[in-house]
């Protein structure tokens, strides 16, 4: 075989391995951690993905295999090279001025082709290359386990595990930067950012103090409520005892009318009135939905530290964070200023 052919095929070995091993490193540093682990746990996990999660599990160890293998092809590769095309220019009396232009030459081959190209396709072919390159790169680094277990004593911090986690201020802006980028909508996006603020909410924050609470008396007859519930429309009422910070029950508006309608006026709001759900004043407003989702009907009764009536709370006062409707009330301080 003419000797120069087998340089070129080498060169061409020297190249693909080294541009291996830069795409793939460009792709698992890359590739969504959190996209990997969804297509892992699918009841039918996408081929290599389980690998892959496996893989970037240890991340030092499997970038330190790449690095192995990609130093090894540049630099053992560039030198067997060099003395492979010494050998070939001599034979052929041109050595003088064809090595120093192969050198040249196979360094910029080496730049373009076997690290800055390979990168930039890996980066954006990202999940694709990960995917497909897991299973050989387990192998790979199997053989290379002695060597890869040797450096980890030498250097303990390639050894640390990568955990999938997450906070809030990163949903937050991931949210906000994929409706800047037209990802997902902008309403979409703030409701993402109103969520998290029921966190930071109480009752407290959200319900109708008592003074403002629609109340009746539990003795009053309908009948003589009757101005009442027509100037307030408010759909649930709190029924009150004669003892203070006495609850009876909560009575729905229109089923207090409708008994109006049928003639029923000389009943009491404690007759019609509904078992009440007490909240501590305190307690957080997302829990305050969760109650809300498993028992959508009524109201909730606030209760302070001592089991005082402090306010009423419905699930729209909730839902009214999420739709933008609530705003957290200003201080004097604030007002003034």
């Amino acid at each position: 075989m003419n000797d120069l052919l087998v340089l070129a095929l080498l060169v061409l070995v020297v190249l693909a391995g080294s541009a291996v091993c830069s795409g793939v490193e460009a792709a698992l540093l890359t590739v969504n951690p959190v996209r990997i682990h969804e297509l892992a746990q699918r009841p039918r996990p996408v081929r290599g993905a389980l690998r892959l999660e496996q893989l970037r599990q240890r991340l030092g160890r499997t970038l330190a295999v790449l690095v192995i293998a990609n130093n090894g092809f540049n630099i053992f590769g560039s030198l067997m090279l060099g003395a492979v095309a010494a050998q070939v220019f001599q034979r052929r009396g041109i050595e003088g001025l064809a090595l120093p232009l192969f050198s040249v030459g196979l360094t910029v081959l080496v730049m373009l082709l076997g690290e800055i190209l390979p990168k930039a396709l890996g980066s954006r072919l990202a999940l694709p290359v990960a995917l497909a390159s897991a299973p050989l790169l387990h192998l790979v680094g199997l053989v290379m386990r002695p060597l890869v277990l040797l450096l980890e004593r030498l250097l303990p911090a390639i050894s640390a595990e990568n955990e999938l986690s997450t906070d809030e201020n990163e949903i937050r802006l991931l949210a906000r930067l994929g409706s800047q980028k037209g990802q997902i909508e902008a309403d979409e996006a703030a409701m993402i950012a109103k969520v998290f603020q029921l966190n930071d909410l109480t009752a407290r924050d959200l319900m109708t103090p008592r003074v403002a609470a629609p109340t009746l008396a539990a003795a009053e007859r309908l009948e003589t409520a009757r101005s009442q519930l027509l100037a307030n429309h408010a759909p649930w009422w709190v029924v009150l005892g004669e003892e203070v910070d006495e609850v009876i029950g909560v009575a729905s508006r229109e089923r207090l009318l409708t008994a109006l309608l049928q003639g029923q006026g000389a009943q009491t709001p404690a007759d019609l009135s509904e078992p009440v759900e007490y909240v501590p004043e305190m307690i957080r407003a997302d829990r305050l939905l969760t109650g809300f989702r498993r028992n959508s009907g009524g109201v909730r009764v606030v209760v302070d530290e001592f089991g005082g009536f402090v306010g009423v709370i419905g699930a729209e006062a909730v839902l009214g964070v999420l739709a933008g409707w609530w705003r957290r009330p200003q201080s004097v301080d604030q007002e003034a200023g």
